[in-house]
């Protein structure tokens, strides 16, 4: 029926993709001793494939009718169990437990002979089951202590079962609220107990000039340029385009920053690993060179394993335990998430004094990462057999919003696609603030084409040194550089 959605199949063996859609248009062909039903189709089915039905129309739509009618139950509603007794001459007698909690109460009439009416369990369900509104809803009933042919009128019915929830929804204000301060004690004693003593000696060392200006590039030119003009570190990222350079390459240029500009190189991994992924990182860890990422398995597994690791802002280190947590692993230094305002990057920082921790002051971090390719998409093709379109034919990829953002897209060597931040965050004014907290190094992400890497470092390092000296900052900032299409991010913005 028109609805209903098919899929085709190849035999099995037989060249070809499944495909399938949704039945708008049928047309039925009678002969004489033959039905037919002909459906439209814009796909190509060949003879001979296997046809399935993927989804009943008609079955879907009895399914919906069967619970159409049917209430929700809010899963917050806690069950009310009641018992009733009586007998003639006697008050009402009303038990109404919840979990732990329970409460009696008596009517101020005794019970009668009834006349019309006489109290049954579905008039006592009607009348002690209006719950609406409340923490509660009706659970079991038991009038098993209740005298058959009795009356009570309904209005003291209503009294009990109001007076009985305000008494227990009080009750349930009282629990909440302790546990609501338990939970605060528990968490004022876990912070006030938070020590750096799980960091390594290693972390505090920010070489003898007593600051850290890192420069992450992707591009051999850039890591030389930047280098040239100031940086003290070098992160490399060879995954970040696709194709990765080769190992041997990346080493020839560890070895040539450290022979002519005294400066280290660090090896950024992906952020995303996957276990049939693994293996293929193994030459990248022959190089022995010390490595970024912010994979916390890959932390933790590559610090075991005695390799000098910098965890990088995708841990989303947002607090001290994390921090704690993360230096427990081995992470060398951390690099603040990018999603923290200036004072809850020093808020973070406040048990190490700032050592140990990196922000990022420029550039545009990874917003996300997607698993599918966008250019294999626009184009039509199979990912992982499309390279030429990342390689040859659209090196630079954007992604533009209905607001008019362009964002970036590093279509990376493992055909993922990064989708970096629509403008480079600029956050020059907040470096004296997180100096003054003891948060001395910096990091700056160079990861699209045509940033001017040699004076952006410049101006940076200028800046640094200044504090550095206890001078006053030079004119040339590095904001002057950017221009007006930059962002403060998250520094003066929380989230």
């Amino acid at each position: 029926v028109a609805g209903d959605g098919v899929g085709f199949e190849p035999p099995d063996g037989a060249p070809g993709e499944a495909v399938g859609f949704t039945i708008d248009q049928i047309r039925t062909i009678v002969s004489a001793d033959t039905i037919l039903q002909a459906i439209r189709t814009s796909v190509s089915v060949q003879p001979g494939w296997r046809v399935v039905r993927s989804f009943d129309a008609t079955l879907m739509t009895g399914a919906r009718a069967s619970f159409a009618g049917l209430l929700p139950v809010s899963p917050s509603k806690k069950a009310l169990d009641v018992r009733v007794f009586g007998s003639q001459g006697a008050p009402l007698k009303v038990v109404f437990t919840s979990g732990d909690d329970s409460v009696t109460g008596r009517s101020d009439m005794a019970l009668m002979p009834a006349t019309k009416r006489a109290l049954d369990v579905k008039q006592l369900r009607e009348q002690l089951g209006r719950l609406g509104g409340t923490s509660f809803a009706l659970g079991s009933l038991d009038a098993s202590g209740l005298s058959q042919g009795l009356f009570l009128p309904v209005s003291e019915l209503n009294r009990l079962r109001q007076a009985a929830v305000e008494d227990l929804e009080q009750r349930l204000g009282w629990q909440a609220a302790g546990d609501t301060e338990r939970r605060r004690e528990t968490i004022r004693n876990e912070v006030a107990h938070v020590s750096a003593r799980e960091m390594s000696p290693a972390a505090f060392d920010i070489h003898d000039r007593g600051f850290a200006l890192v420069a992450e590039t992707f591009s051999v030119e850039d890591a030389l340029s930047a280098a040239r003009a100031g940086a003290t570190e070098v992160s490399f990222d060879p995954f970040l385009r696709h194709p990765a350079p080769p190992a041997a390459r990346v080493k020839a240029l560890a070895e040539r920053l450290h022979r002519e500009e005294g400066v280290s190189l660090w090896l950024r991994l992906p952020s995303i690993v996957r276990p049939a992924e693994r293996r293929g990182l193994a030459k990248w860890l022959d190089l022995r060179l010390p490595m970024v990422t912010g994979h916390l398995g890959l932390v933790s597994e590559l610090a075991s394993a005695g390799h000098d690791i910098v965890a990088d802002y995708a841990v989303n280190c947002f607090n001290q335990h994390t921090a704690s947590e993360v230096f427990g692993m081995g992470a060398r230094r951390i690099v603040l998430s990018v999603e923290l305002t200036a004072e809850e990057m020093l808020a973070v920082s406040a048990p190490w004094e700032g050592r140990g921790f990196e922000t990022v002051v420029y550039g545009r971090p990874e917003g996300m990462t997607i698993e599918h390719c966008v250019l294999s998409a626009a184009f039509d093709r199979k990912p992982t057999t499309c390279r030429d379109l990342c390689v040859r034919d659209h090196t630079n990829v954007e992604l533009t919003d209905p607001a008019g953002y362009s964002f970036a897209v590093a279509t990376d060597s493992a055909c993922r696609n990064r989708l970096l931040h629509s403008r480079p965050l600029e956050g020059s004014e907040f470096i004296p603030r997180l100096w003054r907290g003891g948060i001395r190094r910096y990091r700056l992400l160079f990861n699209v084409a045509g940033d001017p890497v040699a004076d952006l470092v410049a101006a940076y390092r200028g800046m640094v040194e200044a504090l550095n000296r206890g001078e006053r900052m030079p004119a040339a900032s590095p904001r002057g550089l950017v221009g007006s299409a930059f962002t403060r991010g998250h520094f003066a913005r929380a989230v």
